[in-house]
């Protein structure tokens, strides 16, 4: 069955404790967006500003350009997964070790324009693979569902991972990738920026 995630995607300490107080009431496992102004255009709070309320289980997807500089700080937070991208500067593989030693699933991210082709040498190395069709650093961006034939192949080379979509998802978007094979649906403006966001989850949880 498909998870629904949905996103903080904050730019201040401020904004990130307002969309986590937002989530905590109804969500269940969710996805938290940092980026360091390199890799992604924009720039979340710290590592050393990041919480999340202990029932909740945390995924970051780190769009940072050198992640392993970052290592140390991730493994104190132990959220239950770190998403980096195939395109960081980093040794993936290492890097996914570390992790793995210390109880923390691995994913890796693609970016709209890689292809899968391109992650096969390391993607063995990890449990969650992203399919990313949004706009790097912020909310929203556009479902690109011509990047489903991402999902058959990352199905075909790597069957044990589970697969992800961030980008773009709504209750119109989310049943052509749950048929499709996507299992964690990372899922931002269409619940943050709702009127009654437990409401939009509702509706998505509905559809799996």
């Amino acid at each position: 069955m498909a998870v629904i995630c949905p996103t903080v995607t904050a730019f201040n300490e401020h904004d990130f404790k307002e969309q986590i107080l937002r989530l905590k009431p109804f969500a269940e496992r969710i996805h938290i967006d940092l980026m360091d102004g390199e890799f992604a255009p924009t720039v979340s709070p710290s590592l050393d500003h990041i919480w999340w309320p202990h029932e909740l289980r945390s995924d970051i997807h780190l769009m940072y350009q050198n992640p392993m500089d970052y290592l140390d700080a991730l493994i104190r937070l132990k959220p239950r997964m770190v998403v980096i991208h195939n395109e960081a500067h980093v040794h993936h593989m290492h890097f996914a070790a570390e992790l793995h030693r210390h109880d923390i699933l691995t994913g890796l991210a693609l970016l709209h324009d890689t292809p899968v082709e391109y992650a096969y040498q390391i993607m063995h190395s990890f449990d969650h693979i992203l399919v990313f069709s949004g706009d790097l650093g912020h909310h929203g961006g556009h479902a690109d569902l011509g990047l489903l034939d991402k999902v058959a192949k990352i199905r075909a080379h790597h069957p044990d991972a589970e697969i992800g979509w961030d980008g773009g998802i709504n209750d119109e978007v989310a049943p052509l990738l749950i048929a499709a094979g996507g299992q964690g649906l990372n899922v931002g403006g269409f619940i943050q920026k709702a009127d009654d966001p437990a409401k939009m989850y509702e509706i998505l949880t509905s559809l799996r």
